[in-house]
């Protein structure tokens, strides 16, 4: 059986039809699609003094059942393939910073909603805090895999990986919006960050981020070894990591002291 699972890493801006890239993905023969954090809006800011203007934004935010994430839903159902949709989540009293696993059928499987919001960035002020990180199990050409999400952020912390791992995932998908390489206070520690957090938690990551000028691209992924197995430039356009599922299940077995700490 084939044991590779392909991950298509949408490094695109937002305002590109889902669609089409979608089925630039899955020309790839890519089992899953990642877009970038917030695609909706782009990861929109706004002057947190200007009460109007928040208010804007937050009316901006869409309906799990709405038009936008129906977009991601028949994007997935027509190519057949599974979908990591993001986009701000209308909620009361605070929108959301959501992502949404969608299977090769158009239906949600996993839910998540970012839980380490970004003091320093304005949505902060105007975004709900999510609370747990879930699992989900599903089927793919290269067998069955537990998949987990994290949201930009929340990779950051130790807990968020270390409880996906706890629960069975193999590998984290991470949609992102900031600089990987070129962070003017931290320069590429990111990168550095998630090859650790790879290796210590015995799971496969990766992560779609935006190209410039919005950020700095670099979408990568990461085998449980920690090592860089893809990484894109600062451009649009897809990024494709090839996760050996055989490869990882053992890694996990022989390593399994690390992830059950």
């Amino acid at each position: 059986m084939e044991t590779q699972l392909r991950v298509a890493l949408a490094q695109y801006p937002s305002g590109r039809e889902p669609a089409e890239i979608v089925a630039a993905a899955k020309a790839t023969a890519a089992d899953i699609v990642v877009f970038p954090e917030m695609y909706s809006n782009g990861y929109a800011r706004f002057d947190p003094d200007d009460l109007a203007g928040r208010a804007r934004w937050c009316d901006d935010a869409h309906a799990l059942d709405g038009d936008f994430v129906g977009k991601f839903r028949e994007a997935a159902n027509t190519h057949r393939m599974h979908v990591v949709a993001t986009f701000l989540e209308a909620a009361a009293p605070k929108p959301f910073n959501a992502a949404l696993l969608i299977d090769p059928h158009g239906d949600p499987v996993l839910h998540h909603r970012k839980v380490y919001i970004c003091d320093f960035d304005s949505p902060k002020s105007a975004c709900g805090r999510g609370t747990t990180f879930g699992v989900c199990d599903i089927e793919t050409r290269a067998g069955p895999v537990r998949l987990g999400l994290m949201i930009c952020m929340d990779r950051e912390y130790p807990e968020a990986a270390c409880s996906l791992s706890r629960r069975g995932a193999a590998i984290a998908l991470v949609p992102n919006c900031c600089d990987l390489v070129g962070d003017r206070f931290c320069g590429d520690v990111r990168i550095a960050q998630m090859r650790g957090r790879a290796f210590e938690t015995v799971m496969g990551i990766a992560v779609a981020n935006y190209p410039i000028p919005r950020c700095d691209g670099h979408s990568f992924a990461v085998h449980p070894s920690g090592t860089i197995i893809a990484m894109a430039d600062h451009s649009p356009g897809l990024t494709i990591a090839d996760f050996d599922l055989a490869a990882i299940r053992k890694a996990r077995l022989e390593d399994h002291f690390r992830w059950r700490i």
